[in-house]
């Protein structure tokens, strides 16, 4: 019985995080450990499932970095880095976009089936999602920069009770062009304000925003990330995501978290309890 009671009290804890953001779109980046462990994949579907059940809007959008690079070595293509992002050459670019649109987008649709949600997966290319530009084509080759968004097909996919998820491959106005391979994670900042969502999440694989003695900071200010930024703190790949926490909450999101992938159930615990497990990021 006292189980029993727990669970109810669980359930009643979560209750106002329920009716505040019922209806309300959230953007979920989804990479690192919870898109490489079975288990973990399992438990990122049945949180999605839930949110989705209660009412929420959830929008997947997905990195691959980790399968686009074995999938170059397997044939023998070249990739390299600069400043911790990819140089997208003609080649590398076919690679991407197999792995991101072909491959790992229809993995995740099919989980997210599998687990009672109506998941439907598009890249940036349908319906003229996302457009961008060259980063620096001379540099950074196929590697692009978002500057047109038409949520049109989203909106349409959430108004009918689906869940979108994203790979982050963008077209060109350029005809005949082959795209534009997109940061995951500014990808999801630029989509989150395009759709004037409620919240951001990036699942990583840390605790979340760490201070000087690798404690966690559970909530920052803007100004206070970017002092943490300038003392070093914040340094690595950390910084694109703080980035895209602060430009999300520039372009009107309310709320932007870094939370562990790595732990079960991390987006209910972020989302519908009060102590959450990640770092809050807002105005």
């Amino acid at each position: 019985m006292k189980r029993k009671i727990e669970i109810v009290q669980t359930l009643l804890d979560a209750l106002p995080y329920i009716r505040k953001f019922r209806d309300e779109t959230v953007v979920i980046k989804y990479g690192g450990s919870a898109q490489e462990s079975d288990e973990l994949k399992a438990r990122f579907a049945e949180d999605i499932v839930l949110l989705h059940t209660i009412g929420m809007k959830p929008v997947v959008v997905h990195g691959g970095g980790k399968n686009i690079t074995k999938l170059l070595g397997d044939l023998g293509v070249d990739t390299r880095f600069i400043d911790g992002q990819r140089v997208t050459t003609r080649e590398v670019m076919r690679v991407a976009e197999m792995v991101l649109s072909g491959e790992i987008n229809k993995e995740i649709v099919s989980l997210l089936n599998s687990q009672g949600a109506q998941a439907v997966g598009i890249s940036g290319k349908d319906a003229n999602f996302l457009e961008a530009v060259p980063k620096d084509s001379e540099n950074f080759g196929y590697t692009g920069v978002i500057k047109n968004i038409n949520t049109q097909i989203v909106d349409n996919i959430l108004e009918d009770g689906f869940v979108p998820v994203v790979a982050p491959i963008a077209g060109s106005q350029t005809l005949g062009h082959p795209g534009f391979n997109i940061n995951a994670d500014l990808a999801a900042s630029k989509i989150a304000v395009a759709l004037n969502a409620r919240k951001i999440l990036f699942l990583t694989d840390t605790a979340g925003v760490l201070d000087s003695n690798s404690k966690l900071i559970s909530r920052l200010s803007i100004e206070q990330t970017r002092q943490l930024k300038d003392s070093g703190v914040i340094s690595g790949g950390m910084i694109p995501k703080v980035d895209a926490c602060i430009e999300a909450l520039r372009g009107g999101v309310k709320k932007a978290h870094i939370i562990d992938g790595r732990v079960e159930h991390s987006l209910l615990l972020e989302i519908l309890t009060s102590s959450g497990i990640g770092t809050c990021i807002e105005l």
